[in-house]
């Protein structure tokens, strides 16, 4: 690689050291108008090599350092980062480099030591660990995930990103509330007990289910943690072993065949009802698909002229559960007949979370909930329930429901449209 004419080459002793002067640019946070840099070579061959690579490598750490001259303490805890790369060297701790090995040890404090013997404070905190970690409080934490966490909310329409955002807000709002708006490096294992005791009173007081409390703690610990970790900031966060055991209790039961042919499906039982709600409801009974992937539905994702009438479960203006979530679903029955009343779905619930509040409350209100652990949710697991007894092959269920093969490729086509069609068939309502 060719040396810039405004790049010398000197040789001290049987070394060959690049001289260059500092570019006006960079005065501000270099005091040396020229520098000596040593390329640890005796070859002028490999030393001219190395000369642009090492001056690009200065640039670099030069305009770290210009990034860290601010007030704002993330900045510049980012440019001592980026400055020990330019250097060079891996970011570490200064406990972290006190253990080092001798030889790694004063390679750093070397790089850090101008020719006249002082130290260069800048690169000496951004290579001997001595940049102050930024104090990021609890609610900045959170302002931070957003950005940090962006590429979660691709692919989402509006509402699923409102969706996203708000139960993590509500968290961290709690946690505020409780322990206070801390420094991330101030919180202790007695704030994230005190926290956990909030929640168990409130378990035991408003009867709430353990799964309100772990999704708090959860929300609080995947974005204390991404910011922990993509900040850099090698804190030791007190977050495991917090959550609360749910056992089987708080899982969805199934409706029985029974309630769902006498209760739900019993004349006009539905009929208080808006009509796209009712219909979403009985598009659930023969397909299963989750409420919102119905209520998603646009009118380019159902096909009714079709030889076997389907819907299409597509990543289209919504963002799906899982890769596997996407699947095109045959319609028999009543949930055939009822898109055939709406062939080009339900704009009144599309994209919008409503449906499910809307289902429930009028279920639970006209007692067409067989328990109070029953949902609207539930049919999808009647619908599983049975394809299983209907003895349907279960790579066959794992499709038509959405689910993954846990962990095994997925090979082929399975059933086809017209197979899967038949299949359903045989035990539609």
């Amino acid at each position: 690689m060719p040396v810039k004419r405004d790049i010398k080459l000197r040789k001290r002793g049987d070394t060959y050291h690049l001289v260059r002067r500092v570019p006006q640019r960079y005065r501000s946070v270099e005091s040396r108008p020229s520098i000596w840099i040593t390329l640890k070579s005796d070859s002028e061959a490999l030393a001219k090599q190395k000369a642009a690579q090492t001056w690009a490598r200065y640039i670099e750490g030069w305009e770290a350092q210009l990034a860290g001259d601010t007030a704002d303490a993330e900045r510049q805890f980012r440019a001592a980062h980026d400055l020990a790369q330019a250097r060079g060297f891996r970011w570490l701790t200064a406990t972290k480099v006190a253990t080092l090995p001798r030889e790694a040890l004063l390679e750093r404090v070397e790089a850090a030591t101008r020719r006249d013997g002082t130290p260069d404070k800048a690169v000496a905190a951004a290579v001997l660990g001595g940049a102050k970690e930024p104090g990021i409080t609890v609610s900045r934490a959170l302002e931070l995930y957003w950005e940090l966490a962006a590429d979660k909310a691709i692919g989402k329409s509006e509402d699923q990103v409102r969706r996203w955002r708000n139960p993590r807000i509500k968290a961290i709002n709690n946690f505020i509330k409780v322990v206070g708006d801390k420094k991330l490096a101030s919180i202790t294992g007695d704030d994230m007990l005190n926290f956990r005791q909030w929640w168990m009173d409130r378990l035991i007081k408003e009867g709430l289910t353990p799964n309100s409390a772990n999704k708090d703690i959860g929300y609080i610990g995947s974005t204390f943690r991404l910011v922990n970790r993509l900040k850099r900031l090698g804190l030791l966060l007190p977050l495991d072993d917090l959550t609360f055991e749910e056992g089987d209790d708080n899982k969805r039961p199934p409706f029985s065949e029974e309630w769902i042919r006498t209760k739900l499906l019993a004349a006009g039982a539905l009929d208080g009802m808006n009509e796209e709600a009712r219909d979403i409801i009985l598009t659930m009974v023969n397909t299963g698909c989750r409420p919102s992937e119905i209520a998603s539905l646009l009118p380019a994702h159902i096909c009714l002229n079709h030889s076997v009438p389907h819907i299409s479960i597509l990543p289209e203006g919504k963002h799906l559960k899982a890769g596997s979530s996407k699947r095109t679903m045959p319609l028999v029955g009543i949930s055939l007949d009822a898109m055939r009343r709406h062939p080009d779905g339900f704009p009144n619930y599309r994209f919008k979370d409503r449906i499910s509040a809307t289902a429930n409350s009028y279920l639970r209100e006209n007692g067409l909930l067989e328990t109070d652990r029953h949902t609207l949710y539930s049919l999808r697991h009647s619908f599983e329930d049975r394809m299983l007894h209907a003895k349907i092959d279960e790579r066959i269920r794992r499709d038509l429901m959405g689910h993954s093969l846990g962990g095994r490729e997925r090979y082929g086509d399975g059933a086809s449209l017209k197979e899967a069609r038949d299949l359903l068939e045989a035990f539609a309502y």
